[in-house]
């Protein structure tokens, strides 16, 4: 029960008691009605009392209560999800890429960190939980805008912060290349069909070169037509970023699918210093010789002086020796097996993964090339280097290391924020879509080295999945003239996280 002040035509206001134990508002009894305030205020307090000595202290307390949390959720205007919002929004200001005044942006980046999608799928996102109200048309029409004057911003934020954060120095970088297909089937300028590192070579792809520095923070990235020899896109890549940036020595870390001898010339000769992963089988025989003769029982490590000024590191491990050998093994089982149930055709000559240990006999009896097996048994466990710095073996393999770093970003990129398959077709919208990655790819990085700091032992997914559990609630006040707003907390890993990021 509650006292009810109800305004009548005739501008009396009439004092009630109502109940509404059971659901519905029935009226009690009236106390009085009047015009004058003091005499109202009279009546309500005679009607407290009414109720208190009808029903008695302790279910008035109830009845009030109950009542006022049902007013309260009567009157609740919308829910969203605030967590996301809070964490990686301010993150995304913190780097700063809140320079970019457009919150479309901002609330692109965030959704392909939560909710990534089809760009389609992603305005569902907005308005089932952020009540944001986009349509397709104006995400495709945003993206036209972003390719044509962000790409640039967003690469230089990105590297200013990355610098802030490695303590102003970046002189060793490090750059990979991988493939991104097209659910298509017609080619055009830039999708084009060809080696697929993703085992797509039916659809037509692009490649994306990343650069990045010490601890995978991305630092910039081009993409190239999907038929391009990947060894064709590093030094456009680099070559631009050390102009931008004027930096005046810099050593690149890449491995051997990018090692060309046209590349290392170039790299020479514009004084870049270089760690590449050498392809040591195909070094000449006296090379090899010395490779493969040489005892690696003393000492793992074999450092060639080569007539080009460059040096040749080989060093040699007993745990990648077994498993060498233990593929070498299953390449070889899956090949008898093939033999034997007559799949293998002349056209599996050549010398893509183990095919290489096929021959043919006469014309049409295919055997496995033993021989070849057993002699290739003497590279287990070998891998090589071949650089131009006065780095030493330790530090040679030390930075050669950091390569897997930007493996796990091509990882990230392609698993948790589902960088494809894409599906735009016109080459401005793919590349602004994977500009939104790239910054998704970044503030992840930072969400990262925050948790590292804060010794908090959660991956940023499971910090991410935290954050989407936080709601905000907006509820309007019974005289409906204000709107309060409160985010939800209530478990302990959603305060946690609130008072770790302090919101």
């Amino acid at each position: 029960m509650f006292v009810r002040k109800k305004k009548n035509k005739s501008e009396v206001i009439s004092v009630q008691i109502i109940d509404k134990s059971t659901g519905k508002y029935k009226m009690i009894k009236t106390i009085g009605s009047s015009s004058d305030p003091e005499i109202i205020e009279h009546l309500v307090k005679k009607g407290k009392i009414w109720i208190k000595n009808r029903i008695g202290q302790n279910e008035l307390d109830f009845t009030c209560e109950r009542d006022f949390t049902e007013t309260v959720l009567d009157n609740i205007e919308q829910i969203t999800v605030a967590g996301t919002s809070l964490l990686l929004g301010n993150i995304f200001d913190e780097i700063g890429f809140n320079a970019i005044e457009d919150e479309l942006f901002k609330q692109l980046v965030i959704a392909r960190l939560c909710f990534p999608a089809s760009k389609l799928r992603t305005t569902d996102f907005l308005s089932k939980y952020h009540y944001l109200s986009v349509e397709a048309q104006h995400i495709y029409r945003y993206l036209d805008k972003l390719h044509n004057s962000q790409k640039k911003i967003v690469q230089d934020i990105s590297y200013a912060h990355s610098l802030k954060v490695l303590n102003n120095e970046i002189n060793v970088v490090f750059y990979d290349v991988t493939t991104l297909y097209f659910e298509v089937d017609n080619e055009d300028e830039i999708r084009k069909t060809g080696f697929s590192k993703e085992g797509k070579h039916q659809n037509p792809q692009i490649l994306l070169g990343l650069l990045v520095s010490v601890d995978g923070y991305p630092l910039a990235y081009e993409i190239f037509e999907g038929n391009k020899y990947e060894g064709h896109t590093m030094l456009p890549v680099i070559n631009g970023f050390k102009e931008r940036y004027n930096i005046d020595k810099l050593t690149i870390v890449a491995d051997s699918g990018l090692l060309t001898n046209a590349n290392i010339q170039e790299l020479c000769s514009k004084g870049y210093e270089f760690i590449l992963g050498a392809r040591i089988k195909n070094e000449n025989t006296s090379v090899k010789n010395q490779i493969v003769n040489f005892d690696y029982t003393e000492t793992s490590e074999l450092l060639i002086e080569k007539n080009d000024g460059t040096r040749l590191l080989v060093t040699h491990s007993e745990k990648r020796a077994k498993k060498d050998k233990c593929n070498r093994e299953k390449g070889l089982a899956k090949l008898e097996k093939k033999i034997k149930s007559g799949k293998l055709t002349k056209s599996n000559i050549n010398n893509r993964g183990y095919n290489k240990y096929l021959k043919m006999d006469g014309e049409i009896s295919l055997t496995i090339d033993m021989e070849k097996f057993d002699s290739d048994g003497k590279w287990d466990g070998l891998k090589g280097y071949l650089t131009n710095t006065k780095m030493s073996n330790k530090q040679i393999m030390e930075n050669y290391a950091h390569l897997w770093k930007i493996e796990k970003a091509f990882r990230i990129s392609k698993h948790d924020l589902k960088i494809r398959p894409v599906y735009h077709r016109i080459q401005r919208r793919i590349e602004a879509h994977i500009c939104i990655s790239f910054v998704a790819y970044k503030i992840y990085k930072e969400l990262e080295r925050q948790l590292k700091l804060k010794e908090l032992i959660l991956s940023p997914e499971k910090v991410i999945d935290i954050a989407k559990t936080i709601y905000a609630i907006q509820v309007k006040t019974p005289n409906k003239q204000h709107i309060v707003s409160k985010t939800i907390l209530i478990t302990e890993e959603q305060k946690m996280l609130a008072k770790l990021f302090n919101f």
